[in-house]
């Protein structure tokens, strides 16, 4: 019969230099957060989203005076994939979204194409921020509970701390690089919740089989193994999503691209979490075999199942 070659690395020996690692990642995300905060997008702060197209190469800083001669003096002006496209962003404004766009090209010129114009007002930006925020805590609530039925206490504490490593960090270099922040994104933020959980879970799934399965008892063991023996699945499903979203980063175009980025952060620092921050968090809260045995009630439940 053929033998599986599990891999013997020592993850959890490594686990000091990983909390150490943990430890900078989560203290400059915190810090930059503080900081800088993120680059809200008009989805929270309100205002108007203006995608114009020239047919030839466009100047930002003259499309930038113009706009300030007509008042519109904290517009931003970027480019949008390429150099004869642009995106302008304004405040809200107090008249209609179609006479502020015969305006934007009366200014612009008549060889401007307006492709979209969008407006949030800025109370609706404030609840979708409220209820973004509100979403996330569910979220994390919700997947508390599950875990604590599904396992135990101690393996749902550390899911939830290897979420929120995750979540802090995918916002802190978003907020480190002003990467823009809107609606797609915390929506992959939530995926990225999703896909980290399930990965954590699988962990969890073998290091309870593994301490109910061997006469084995001492955790750092019995966790290192159950690390190697899902590591192979760990790397496949990683390396497969990775390459969807680099399709989606370099493919998909300028809309998308906040959206996979948040994924393709939350998918890499989702995978190490999974090996390291889960693992770690339940091994220092001292979980043992005794801890995962069940109770004299439930054993005879189950010997009276047919």
């Amino acid at each position: 019969m053929k033998t599986l070659n599990i891999p013997t690395i020592d993850f959890v020996g490594k686990r000091l230099w990983a909390i150490i690692f943990s430890s900078l990642l989560l203290a400059l995300s915190i810090f930059s957060l503080a900081n800088n905060g993120l680059k809200l997008g008009i989805d929270f702060t309100g205002g108007t989203l203006i995608e114009a197209s020239y047919q030839q190469n466009v100047d930002l800083d003259l499309v930038r005076e113009s706009l300030a001669a007509a008042d519109f003096k904290s517009a931003n002006v970027q480019y949008f994939g390429s150099s004869n496209e642009i995106l302008i962003r304004l405040e809200p404004q107090k008249i209609s979204s179609a006479k502020l766009s015969s305006k934007i090209i009366q200014l612009l010129g008549d060889d401007v194409d307006i492709r979209r114009v969008e407006f949030v007002g800025p109370k609706v930006g404030e609840e979708l921020t409220n209820d973004g925020g509100l979403a996330l805590l569910y979220a994390l609530i919700g997947i508390l509970i599950y875990v604590a039925f599904r396992f135990e206490y101690r393996f749902s504490l550390g899911s939830i701390a290897a979420l929120i490593h995750d979540v802090i960090v995918t916002l802190g270099v978003f907020s480190l690089f002003q990467i823009e922040f809107d609606l797609t994104v915390l929506a992959a933020i939530l995926a990225v919740i999703g896909y980290s959980l399930n990965d954590t879970i699988v962990v969890f799934d073998r290091i309870r089989e593994n301490f109910l399965s061997t006469r084995q008892t001492d955790p750092l063991k019995i966790i290192n193994g159950a690390l190697n023996q899902t590591l192979s699945r760990t790397i496949m499903t990683s390396l497969t999503t990775l390459l969807v979203l680099l399709a989606l980063f370099f493919l998909g175009g300028e809309i998308i691209h906040g959206f996979a980025s948040a994924l393709l952060i939350g998918v890499v620092i989702g995978t190490y979490s999974s090996i390291y921050v889960a693992s770690s968090m339940i091994l220092a809260l001292g979980i043992t075999k005794a801890d995962l045995l069940p109770s004299e009630k439930e054993e005879k439940l189950i010997s009276n199942r047919p």
